[in-house]
């Protein structure tokens, strides 16, 4: 169950209202804006280097805006900040995987900090990603792809209402992102909200499902 997520609404849950960003002399983001709703998936595509990650850093609060707001649920960040952490997962390029503990151990570490979790629950989240017999093995034994899988499942695991993924199918297979797939759809299904950065779109033509394009 998602944490306080509404019913789909008009109104938008999150917003980038004209976000300005520079990286040394380059202006990286120039007035960028959207809004995204319950149950919708927003997909930032581009080249290389146009920002896409930038601007899931600073919509994320890790990265400092030069001019423009981000807005959860009508409130400014960061004075709302407590609330948006609350009920946001943010998974980067990088898995943030501890390569010596196993793939439970990350999960209940990764989790548990957030809220309650049984290793019976662990369990089933790895086997909805076909990596259970990951379980119990030292990260640094794993795959690129099964260390993606591991890192997708503390997403889910978060019960996070917004998911903020950057590239979230790096090194997945075509069975593996079918499965991520099923996983985002039925969180878009609960009201939950996906913004991701992507190369290779996700769930292309269903419903609740847009690109932002940066240039």
């Amino acid at each position: 169950m998602l944490a306080q997520v509404a019913a789909t609404s008009t109104q938008p849950q999150l917003e980038a209202r004209a976000a300005h960003l520079w990286r040394g002399e380059k202006h990286l983001l120039r007035g960028v804006s959207f809004a995204l709703h319950s149950g919708e998936l927003l997909q930032v595509v581009g080249p290389n280097g146009v920002g896409k990650t930038s601007l899931l850093r600073a919509v994320a609060g890790l990265l400092p805006l030069e001019a423009g707001e981000v807005f959860w649920r009508g409130q400014r960040l960061p004075e709302g900040r407590d609330d948006f952490h609350r009920e946001l997962a943010y998974l980067a390029h990088a898995n943030g995987l501890k390569n010596e503990l196993t793939a439970l151990e990350n999960l209940h570490f990764g989790v548990s900090i957030r809220r309650a979790v049984t290793t019976e629950e662990l369990r089933e989240t790895l086997q909805l990603l076909r990596i259970e017999a990951c379980a119990d093995l030292p990260v640094r034994a794993l795959s690129a792809g099964q260390k993606r899988r591991v890192a997708l499942a503390r997403v889910m695991l978060t019960r996070a209402s917004l998911w903020i993924l950057d590239e979230p199918i790096t090194n997945l297979d075509k069975a593996g992102i079918a499965l991520f797939e099923s996983r985002i759809a039925e969180h878009m299904r609960a009201g939950g909200m996906i913004l991701t950065a992507a190369h290779q779109l996700l769930l292309q033509g269903q419903p609740g499902v847009r690109t932002l394009e940066l240039q």
